[in-house]
């Protein structure tokens, strides 16, 4: 299949090279140009635009930061629907808001282009080594098309999750356990090491118990080595915990915890540390108790 990639950034190029070592023809694209020279050197062909990626292929994938960046790329001049033609697909990949991925697939529906919102989880590590939890919204029929030879080509597992929009509504609802399962890991070893107590001791105490988690798994780890290198910046989770909050204030969904969580990572960012992966969290908590992060 003849395979469009907008989007080469953290996640975008590893998926985009999935794509490519599962033997697909590829066509990219991205704002910055050095962004294409790796996947390009693997094989990719240069496009100057999104309308040039979607005139040479038969599905496009988006990979963008937040909502108006696929609402450009798409919707736009020289924007994917300038070049589709009728029966192309587009799996938008992007983390955006569910009300947002409506508008865009209503606007695709239009022009005959039939549109998934296809979020993942996992970050850079399972980006690169094609095991990304894959949430998919849309007509079932066209998932079904994709499964195979797309999405299990970088993902693991690939769940329909119900109409355009419930990919992202679904992401969302991973974001919110995320960002509050690595906030109550930071709160908890702040705890321990308060108390006096070795926290590489507690985590092998309570790794087998209920308390267990994957998040606890990767992320106290970093806490405790003081290591922040993102494999998820504070930055995106932001942008995922916005999406929430307003969705949540659409639909009617109470979300105490979420907003505290996010006043913690946009006090971070206020602190210069947007960059910092989430597990930065537990830096919030060193500040106010004074307590010192790795060794």
């Amino acid at each position: 299949m003849r395979i469009g990639f907008i989007g080469l950034g953290i996640m975008g190029k590893p998926m985009a090279k999935n794509l490519l070592k599962a033997g697909h023809g590829m066509t990219v694209y991205d704002l910055a140009a050095s962004n294409m020279e790796e996947i390009i050197a693997d094989g990719a062909i240069a496009a100057a635009s999104c309308r040039e990626v979607a005139e040479k292929s038969e599905l496009v994938i988006t990979m963008l930061p937040n909502s108006p960046h696929v609402h450009s790329a798409v919707l736009s001049e020289n924007g994917v629907l300038e070049g589709a033609k009728s029966g192309m697909i587009l799996i938008d990949m992007s983390s955006i808001a569910p009300a947002a991925s409506q508008e865009i697939e209503a606007a695709c529906r239009e022009k005959g282009v039939q549109m998934l919102d296809a979020p993942v989880s996992g970050g850079e590590p399972k980006a690169i080594d094609g095991t990304l939890a894959i949430m998919v919204g849309g007509d079932k029929a066209v998932f079904e098309r994709v499964k195979d030879e797309v999405l299990l080509k970088v993902g693991a597992s690939a769940v329909h999750c119900g109409a355009v929009g419930a990919g992202n509504t679904t992401k969302l609802v991973n974001q919110i356990i995320v960002a509050c399962n690595i906030a109550a890991c930071a709160e908890a070893f702040t705890l321990a090491v308060s108390a006096g107590v070795d926290p590489e001791m507690v985590f092998q105490a309570i790794r087998g118990g209920l308390a267990a988690s994957a998040v606890m798994n990767a992320k106290v780890p970093m806490m405790m080595e003081g290591n922040f290198t993102p494999g998820f910046k504070i930055d995106l989770h932001i942008k995922d915990l916005g999406n929430v909050l307003d969705t949540g204030h659409n639909v009617g969904a109470p979300l105490p915890m979420t907003a505290m969580v996010m006043e913690m990572m946009q006090t971070l960012r206020a602190d210069g540390r947007g960059s910092d992966d989430h597990a930065s969290l537990a830096n919030y908590y060193a500040k106010l108790s004074g307590i010192t992060i790795g060794v």
